[in-house]
């Protein structure tokens, strides 16, 4: 038996139970793990309120880290006793121990600690899809400009890393002037605190009214617009979440309008949907944080049995950093 949080229908936190559930052997393509630590993610609130529709009873998470016990027939990556890290479909990492498909499973290298690698796989593979494989016409090179919305989230802290490390010139919003001074001691070279400034016309002063090649935007209905507005001609509005809420539908004749812009709505789960690209993409990750290129910064930490209120604050958008909830 292990414990796992459920919920039985959409709804807020409170619709979060500790149940007990049983878990069998592996069949072919699975793996059973027991978790170490588990990562906690926006996509989590995204399920529980039923904004991405899912069949219930659903037992939440996408993220954790922890030890193979059992390997089914054709799995050949890992093996019993590895230490390993996912970001995968379907959800369920809210447990102590979970059967659950293999191939988006990684060997966790020994110099990353399980805290770490449960913080580090949803958002870090983000960052990484986002940074190398969504990309403006003609690519990023040293020196662009691009935007990034929720800079000092878990996800933004280590694009400000990556986006440095990879010489870009990233413009950070967030929040809070706190917020903005976290983004900017992770790597941005600007940071914009949305609800005190203008973004839209702090973007055109900081690119000399260029604007910028790219919006990596996890927001949705609060910086949609303007978001547009920042763009060069043939810029890349890329859309990866809806924390705000979704964007309002627009006419397909507003991209030409504002300069024959490109629009595209990522998710990871497209990304790493066969195991050789979700294994190179981990590699690149791995090999950030062990250069000590990204660094991964876990701000909350909650037992399992607090899921609810970290659900609550990181709603209330009073966390910063990654959070994992602990066993």
């Amino acid at each position: 038996m292990s414990r796992a949080i459920q919920i039985a229908r959409n709804g807020g936190p409170e619709e979060l139970k500790i149940v007990d559930v049983s878990v069998g052997a592996p069949g072919p393509g699975e793996l059973r793990i027991r978790h170490k630590a588990i990562g906690l993610n926006f996509i989590d609130v995204y399920h529980r309120t039923g904004l991405y529709k899912m069949a219930m009873p659903l037992q939440l998470g996408m993220e954790a880290s922890g030890i193979v016990e059992a390997v089914g027939e054709g799995v050949t990556h890992l093996k019993a006793g590895d230490r390993a890290a996912y970001a995968s479909q379907p959800p369920g990492s809210y447990c102590e121990e979970r059967v659950m498909p293999a191939k988006t499973v990684c060997k966790l290298p020994d110099a990353i600690d399980f805290e770490t690698g449960a913080a580090m796989m949803l958002k870090g593979l983000t960052a990484q899809y986002l940074l190398k494989r969504t990309l403006p016409q003609g690519g990023l090179k040293e020196g662009d400009f691009v935007l990034f919305h929720a800079a000092a989230g878990g996800v933004g802290l280590i694009a400000c890393q990556w986006a440095k490390a990879l010489g870009l010139q990233l413009i950070g919003t967030a929040g809070s002037d706190a917020k903005c001074a976290l983004a900017r001691a992770h790597g941005a070279a600007h940071a914009i605190n949305y609800s005190t400034e203008d973004f839209q016309a702090r973007v055109k002063e900081i690119t000399g009214g260029r604007g910028v090649k790219v919006v990596y935007d996890s927001v949705g209905k609060d910086t949609w617009d303007k978001s547009l507005d920042c763009l060069q001609p043939f810029g890349l509005m890329a859309s990866f979440g809806a924390a705000s809420g979704p964007p309002e539908p627009f006419s397909a004749g507003i991209l030409a309008t504002k300069g024959s812009i490109y629009v595209t709505r990522q998710t990871l789960f497209t990304h790493i949907a066969t195991r050789e690209v979700c294994q190179e993409m981990a590699d690149d990750l791995f090999a950030a944080v062990t250069s000590g290129k990204v660094k991964i910064r876990i701000d909350q930490r909650y037992p399992l049995a607090d899921v609810q209120q970290a659900h609550r604050d990181l709603e209330a958008r009073k966390t910063t950093g990654c959070t994992i909830i602990t066993l």
